[in-house]
């Protein structure tokens, strides 16, 4: 390889794919370089020709060549890969796993959590999406699963339209605020409902972990659904070792609901990481606080749980009422990105600062699922 080629290779590396979150060198998207110093051409080759982000990339890829080569005449000719190109570029990027495997089973270094209710209006989504966006703040790579096939809220709380990109059977995630998103949303026209039975629901979630190139996350969060239905059991088998999280609202009535959600997962094999109690109370302008919704219920699903698992499970934190965080869900701009200060965003940060220290659960357990 010549110096003036290595050159421009150098000078490219810092053009990063968005939608995989590597150098386009790495990937070998970078085609060939014909001309001279002086007046010079490079391709780019894309992984598929209706690419989102090609506008993007070759915007990059100008600016680095400008900037390396200030005084020269340079020029980008955008491409497409070969069948034989995409199909190296799909199988460096599995690192060795076969096609369509889950990459979060037994021996995976993923830590998996369930967020999950009893119950559908306590937030656990908003929850979801600002503990995903605070993760990736922390610097970690972070993944968010949209499992609430029926009532899909996740992109619009990201402030994403973004489509994914199919790559023949492997599926890449839009990306917002650093977290890789996939919901069920994203392949449907405008507010298109879903009416789908058991096993359409199972291969729904089936195909979000084994097509989807989800890389290697430190963290996947997955909105479950409320209650104890038909994706509880799917995720229950296809995630064994994911630990879950219960959010439940102070409200007596929700908090007894609630511990039919940890109970289920726990039944299946999963651990109860904790319990989050959402509208906690409304922060007044004279420092009280109003108990719109009672008091007591998240300790109460805590004890509950602990009693029920033999094992100590704690109360992670109490969010308060947040307009901003209503706001933020609404807007697509998730409150710990646009007001930390807010006090349902510290507890948030709180909360995602606990994740963030913990371990990976035991291996290798046997699941076993009682079917009547």
């Amino acid at each position: 390889m010549s110096d003036f080629i290595s050159q421009v290779t150098n000078a490219l590396i810092q053009v990063i794919d968005p939608e995989l979150r590597k150098p386009i060198t790495e990937l070998d998207m970078v085609g060939n370089v014909s001309g001279s110093v002086d007046d010079f051409s490079v391709e780019i080759k894309l992984t598929v020709s209706h690419c989102p982000q090609a506008v993007q990339i070759e915007s990059q890829v100008m600016d680095a060549l400008t900037k390396e080569f200030p005084q020269s005449k340079a020029k980008v000719i955008m491409g497409v890969m070969t069948k034989e190109e995409l199909d190296s570029l799909k199988e460096k990027l599995r690192g060795g796993r076969p096609p369509k495997s889950n990459p979060f089973g037994v021996g995976s270094t993923t830590q998996v959590f369930l967020i999950g209710s009893g119950k559908g209006g306590v937030g656990k989504s908003s929850l979801t999406v600002n503990l995903a966006v605070e993760l990736a703040n922390q610097g970690f790579d972070v993944g968010v699963l949209d499992a609430d096939i029926f009532g899909f809220s996740i992109p619009a709380q990201l402030g994403t339209t973004d489509r994914p990109t199919r790559l023949d059977d492997m599926i890449l995630p839009p990306i917002a605020f650093g977290v890789k998103v996939i919901s069920i949303g994203m392949f449907l026209p405008s507010n298109e409902p879903v009416a789908w039975r058991g096993p359409m629901l199972h291969k729904a979630v089936e195909q979000f972990l084994t097509e989807v190139h989800w890389g290697n996350l430190d963290y996947l969060l997955i909105d479950m659904p409320p209650g104890t239905g038909d994706v509880a059991i799917s995720v229950g088998q296809l995630l064994p070792n994911a630990r879950s999280i219960v959010v439940t609202t102070p409200q007596q009535a929700s908090s007894y609901v609630a511990q039919r959600s940890g109970s289920s997962g726990h039944k299946q094999g999963q651990g109860i990481f904790g319990v989050i109690e959402n509208m906690s109370g409304l922060p007044m302008p004279d420092g009280s606080v109003l108990e719109l919704f009672g008091t007591g219920g998240g300790q109460e699903v805590a004890r509950a749980l602990s009693e029920y698992s033999g094992t100590e499970v704690n109360l992670l934190a109490q969010v308060p009422i947040s307009v901003s965080l209503r706001e933020g869900s609404d807007s697509g701009s998730p409150l710990v990105a646009s007001n930390r200060t807010d006090p349902a965003a510290i507890e948030l940060i709180k909360i995602a600062k606990l994740l963030g220290e913990a371990k990976l659960p035991p291996s290798n357990r046997t699941l076993k699922v009682d079917i009547a």
